[in-house]
């Protein structure tokens, strides 16, 4: 078994640790006042084929595979959790369109996505209905000329009031996960409207929004692949997005241990750094094992989604919530060991401990995957 990355993967973490150190990392603390990523950052992206990651060749994106995805935006992550993981809600978005959108969808819109001149945000959580996604009330009705009206709210929306557009999952059938399909609403569209930006305790530079739609017009071709497809379509998405939800929480630790290490060798106590205690040296290993095996496990999990493997989907339900517990841990554990300079905004480690905290909700909470783990388990036994 090899657990090397070929020089193309470790080019890849490469360029886009590069990217996020020159072009992001310099500017996280000012945009997380802002409560904005400013436009202009995703065409510089774009130009390096992360904003079409799983959209083939063809419609100008990068065809890469779910384990290149992690490396991504664990690499993005280093700089900013927030950041990287906001376009990787954009090109979650992307991807479903490539695997499931007509050929027609696929050449209206995966230009723009890939180019960024589009940037894309995904709408499942309802106010009443969060790990429940089934029970989602939002209701299309279908008009004579094949196209939706569309009521309903979403909640906790990334890129809410700010995207150009939304796959939002829509019940255009039945009460059952068979009756949702998946619409494109455009910004601008009629009855279409957002609420006021949430105050969150991270992810501070993601704009986050419900979107609101009152009988909202959504245009025939702009439905998504099948009719009652929808909820099958957002459970193919959430694997993927579980592993980038975790990838980014371990890139986002790695930062705080990295910047951690720095501060031990460099802070005075008792006539010496305090990385020369034996009590902190055992818990920078401790912190350094919960990476690593995090990362192993990522990985793994990621190969078997590329691989088809048939438990793909409890992999990625227990690299989710074993990466981003073990993350939040650590960064948790180096605010602790900054003493009191880690509860101070400038040395970045309470942002770092902020943005990881969602990590254990976003995706399916982290008590929802150890429900689908053991579903797979009882499914699967003897």
């Amino acid at each position: 078994m090899d657990f090397a990355l070929s020089e193309e993967q470790t080019a890849i973490f490469e360029m886009a640790h590069d990217f996020g150190q020159a072009e992001i990392a310099p500017h996280a603390q000012a945009w997380e006042k802002l409560g904005t990523i400013p436009r202009e950052l995703w065409s510089k992206v774009a130009e390096l084929g992360l904003g079409g990651i799983y959209v083939s060749e063809e419609y100008g994106g990068s065809g890469l595979t779910r384990l290149d995805a992690t490396l991504v935006f664990e690499a993005l992550a280093m700089a900013c959790p927030s950041v990287g993981s906001f376009l990787s809600i954009h090109n979650m978005c992307g991807g479903m369109i490539d695997k499931f959108g007509s050929d027609q969808m696929k050449q209206d819109w995966l230009p723009a996505i890939c180019s960024m001149e589009r940037v894309m945000s995904y709408c499942l959580t309802e106010p009443g209905s969060g790990s429940d996604a089934a029970a989602l009330r939002t209701k299309g009705v279908e008009q004579a000329d094949g196209s939706y009206q569309v009521t309903g709210t979403k909640a906790f929306i990334s890129g809410g009031g700010y995207s150009d557009a939304y796959i939002v999952m829509t019940r255009t059938g039945d009460d059952s996960p068979r009756g949702v399909s998946a619409l494109i609403v455009e910004d601008g569209a009629e009855g279409l409207s957002f609420g006021a930006l949430e105050d969150k305790m991270g992810w501070r530079a993601q704009p986050t929004a419900q979107v609101q739609m009152d009988n909202c017009h959504v245009p025939a071709n702009n439905v998504l692949g099948e009719l009652g497809a929808g909820f099958r379509y957002a459970m193919a998405g959430l694997d993927g997005g579980r592993l980038n939800i975790a990838a980014s929480a371990l890139g986002g630790a790695q930062t705080a241990l990295n910047q951690t290490l720095t501060y031990m060798g460099e802070r005075k106590a008792f006539g010496r750094s305090i990385d020369q205690f034996q009590a902190l040296q055992f818990r920078l290993a401790d912190m350094e094992v919960k990476l690593q095996s995090a990362r192993t496990f990522l990985r793994q999990a990621a190969w078997k989604l590329d691989n088809g493997e048939p438990d793909a989907s409890k992999f990625c339900a227990m690299a989710k919530l074993y990466v981003t517990d073990r993350a939040f841990e650590v960064a948790n554990d180096c605010l602790q060991l900054h003493g009191g300079y880690g509860y101070l905004a400038d040395y970045g480690i309470e942002k770092l401990v902020r943005d990881l905290r969602v990590h254990q909700i976003l995706e399916g909470t982290n008590e929802i995957m150890r429900l689908i783990i053991s579903r797979h388990m009882l499914e699967t036994r003897g």
